[in-house]
């Protein structure tokens, strides 16, 4: 035994050398241009990768499934009536577990984060230097030359909720559930890639509470005033797309592409629609749904859209599994079992349609108003790694929530190029494998 120790610590430094060396790789290529790489959580690039990630497979789904449903309560918390401007730190989800990462720099000289996206989300927040209960990686504000806080007369302080002024400085004060933010409005340089943006406007987050602070801040692409778009309309023309990668690979990453430029020119498109009580959020016309060739029969009130109480269909990259209302979901999984015949069924946390056998299933293709797409297999069925269990990723809106919103989630929308077109108020889709 005694003569193993030494080569079971070789064995051990090789492995940590080779995991060391793979992280160094994942992040030695340079954003280039306009463009940045995409990370997911899990991947052995992300230092952000949850301890839950090294658990059994089953432990990760229901992870995920769980962090879900609150992202979920999230987006249906914003159709409170009168509320049209989201607040600054309303990406709570997302960092609980950040799906997506992308690296950023803020002040002069730049200090570097890794934010996690979030399309349903306005504005950049970051942990500063002081903060209580936030992360050890914070920023310094006192190490920029370009920092300066926001006065209360400043507009920007008018687009975040609940506006409190410690002497002249504006700040914001935000509860949910069990956490809550407390934040100074600030501006400061932003560089994305090799982009500088003067004067970008974010929450300063000066104390944090409960589990749902952000490790290291939160970039908001959705379409309110304080977004990325907005902020940087004349250098983005309000125009972005991304290739997200699959969290099954190992060594991955995808890409956000800012800006008209680059774009895909061979690309099929869908119009955004707009919601004034979600001004964040992206809305699209989800006409029906095909398992192999058949059309589902999906009542049309569980499709349309009604900016009254927030019904419709949305893109969201927080969301890791497609989340549709009860009444188009069963009757999608009704004919998704219907074509697997007498397969044995089973079912995993809130995955009611698994199979534990080999299995040969339908295509399924999402019909959008003015272009169909058809998933490649990965994009809705979860194989198990440790055994053959595969389940249909998908599931119904989960009972306490508001149930008038499907989500077209991020786990649908992998090695696929998502463009958002605002100028044209259109998004497109195209195959693209970036995994």
């Amino acid at each position: 035994m005694k003569a193993l120790l030494p080569t079971l610590l070789v064995l051990a430094l090789l492995l940590v050398t080779a995991s060391e060396a793979r992280a160094a790789k994942c992040w030695s290529r340079q954003d280039q241009g306009s463009t940045l790489q995409v990370f997911h959580v899990y991947s052995p690039c992300s230092p952000l990768r949850p301890p839950h990630a090294a658990a059994s497979w089953e432990e990760s789904v229901l992870q995920m499934q769980a962090e879900d449903k609150v992202r979920l309560q999230y987006l249906s918390s914003l159709a409170v009536a009168g509320k049209s401007v989201v607040p600054i730190a309303s990406g709570r989800q997302i960092v609980q577990s950040p799906t997506y990462i992308v690296r950023a720099k803020i002040g002069t000289p730049p200090q570097a984060f890794l934010l996690a996206l979030d399309t349903s989300n306005d504005a950049a927040w970051i942990p500063c230097d002081g903060c209580l209960g936030c992360s050890s990686t914070v920023f310094s504000p006192l190490k920029s030359t370009s920092y300066k806080p926001l006065p209360c007369s400043a507009a920007q302080c008018k687009q975040v909720p609940n506006p409190t002024c410690d002497g002249s400085a504006c700040g914001f004060n935000l509860t949910y559930g069990g956490s809550s933010i407390a934040a100074d409005l600030t501006q400061d340089t932003l560089t994305l890639a090799t982009d500088p943006v003067p004067a970008y406007t974010f929450g300063c987050i000066k104390k944090a509470t409960g589990t749902s602070v952000p490790p290291q801040g939160l970039l908001g692409l959705g379409r309110g005033p304080l977004s990325l778009l907005s902020q940087t309309q004349s250098l983005y023309q309000s125009t972005f797309s991304y290739c997200l990668p699959s969290f099954k690979a190992l060594n991955f990453s995808g890409s956000l592409r800012l800006g008209p430029i680059g774009q895909p020119k061979r690309i099929k498109y869908t119009p955004l629609l707009k919601n004034p009580r979600r001004s964040s959020l992206y809305y699209v016309i989800l006409r029906g749904i095909k398992v192999g060739r058949r059309t589902v029969d999906i009542p049309p009130s569980a499709l349309a859209f009604n900016p009254t109480t927030g019904a419709g269909t949305v893109i969201d990259s927080g969301t890791v599994f497609t989340r549709l209302v009860a009444p188009a979901y069963t009757a999608v999984r009704d004919e998704f079992r219907r074509r697997m015949g007498k397969a044995a069924l089973s079912s995993l946390g809130g995955f009611d349609t698994c199979y534990s056998v080999p299995i040969v299933v339908p295509t399924l293709t999402f019909m959008f108003e003015g272009m169909n797409v058809t998933l490649p297999q990965d994009n809705f069925l979860i194989h198990s790694s440790a055994g053959s269990l595969t389940c249909l990723a998908m599931a119904a809106a989960p009972e306490n929530v508001n149930s008038v919103l499907n989500v077209i989630a991020n786990m649908q929308q992998q090695n696929h190029r998502v463009l958002f077109d605002l100028p044209n108020s259109r998004l497109g889709v195209a195959r693209e494998t970036c995994s």
